[in-house]
């Protein structure tokens, strides 16, 4: 059968785009229909979207940690930072303030949350050895008069002086042993006209038990009156090795005592007609006693080379340990020194890192412990 040349041109265009039809031509899309698929495809939300054309599109990119600024802290318990190593920290009225020492600048500093450190005074010290500023505490008149009065190691000797604002120190105890190490002591006030003195024993345990020796013991300073002779105080208990600190009893108006022997570390208490016994507590594995304070229920003990908080029950009557000392902020702050007891039951302790320590970029420090309730551990 013949087959005509507009017939043979169909059929060859018709096979080009794959159908043919019989009768006259090839299939066609529906160009009115949105879209050439059937169905229409989909896309899950795990699934790679198409980009629209023209239509750009920035990768999220997640934002750094913010560099700390030097002297920096992020912990929010931490009063002060970048101070050189401490000796005594005691509070001011109130609670929520502090005055901190350095014990080889010498210089006395406000401590509160939130504010930089300010220099109150600065005395001069021999700060060889363990020596310097070793503590301060508050005239029972603070409020009024503004005195303080410092333990101090001078090249001679060590020695307490009063501190009036804007005066040169006064002495009002001097004498006290002084050697190449032994020299730390501690002071506080037990009643307003009494001032109870630890000193340590100037690596002389035999001076400890002299009693025509001021080294190694704790003292009644009864003479605060800056005075050229000062009489001797009169002892309230010998045998003291390195001074620890010195804290008053608020229930029994007598104080805790902390010191360390060579064979042990010890907590003691003089009651307040003067009577000692056996130590209240010892530690045989010799962690480092330092500042104490009383909390509520017990008494807390900072730990130099323990690095923590050792908070030991107490009875309320009798004095004697309720059970062993639980550890609080163990390996949180490393070494640490001074303490005493701030508003809401916080115990406030100063770091000795830079004294034997490893200390961080921010040491040393003042920070806050929270104070167990009752004298125990946290539940």
């Amino acid at each position: 059968m013949a087959i005509s040349r507009a017939a043979y041109r169909t059929a060859v265009l018709c096979t080009s785009v794959f159908v043919v039809t019989a009768a006259a031509g090839c299939a066609r899309f529906d160009d009115s229909a949105s879209t050439p698929f059937t169905p229409v495809p989909s896309f899950s939300a795990g699934e790679v979207q198409p980009r629209q054309p023209g239509v750009t599109t920035t990768p999220e990119v997640s934002e750094s940690p913010r560099a700390l600024a030097p002297c920096e802290d992020p912990d929010p318990a931490v009063v002060a930072t970048c101070l050189d190593t401490t000796g005594g920290l005691t509070m001011l009225p109130g609670g929520q303030a502090a005055l901190v020492t350095e014990r080889r600048t010498g210089r006395i500093l406000r401590v509160a949350p939130g504010t930089a450190p300010q220099e109150v005074a600065r005395l001069a010290v021999d700060g060889s050895g363990d020596g310097g500023l070793l503590d301060i505490a508050l005239s029972p008149t603070y409020t009024e008069d503004n005195l303080l009065y410092a333990y101090v190691t001078t090249n001679a000797d060590n020695r307490i002086v009063r501190i009036a604002p804007g005066d040169a120190p006064k002495d009002v105890l001097t004498g006290i042993p002084r050697g190449a190490s032994g020299n730390a002591g501690a002071l506080a006030f037990t009643t307003p006209t009494e001032l109870t003195v630890l000193t340590g024993d100037a690596g002389n345990p035999s001076a400890a038990m002299d009693p025509a020796s001021m080294a190694g013991k704790v003292l009644r300073v009864t003479a605060l009156t800056p005075a050229p002779v000062q009489p001797m105080p009169r002892v309230a208990l010998s045998g003291i090795g390195t001074a620890g600190d010195i804290c008053v009893d608020p229930l029994g108006g007598g104080v805790w005592v902390t010191d360390r022997t060579v064979l042990e570390d010890r907590l003691q208490r003089v009651t307040a007609d003067g009577a000692t016994g056996m130590p209240v507590w010892t530690w045989p594995d010799r962690p480092g006693v330092a500042g104490c304070t009383a909390v509520d229920g017990g008494v807390a003990v900072a730990l130099t080379d323990g690095r923590a908080l050792a908070v030991l029950p107490l009875d309320s009557t009798t004095g004697a340990a309720q059970a062993a000392p639980s550890l609080v902020a163990a390996d949180r702050y490393g070494r640490l020194g001074g303490a005493a007891l701030g508003d809401g039951n916080q115990v406030w302790v100063a770091t000795v890192n830079k004294a034997g320590g490893e200390p961080g970029p921010s040491d040393d420090r003042v920070v806050r412990i929270p104070a167990p309730q009752g004298g125990g551990g946290f539940d």
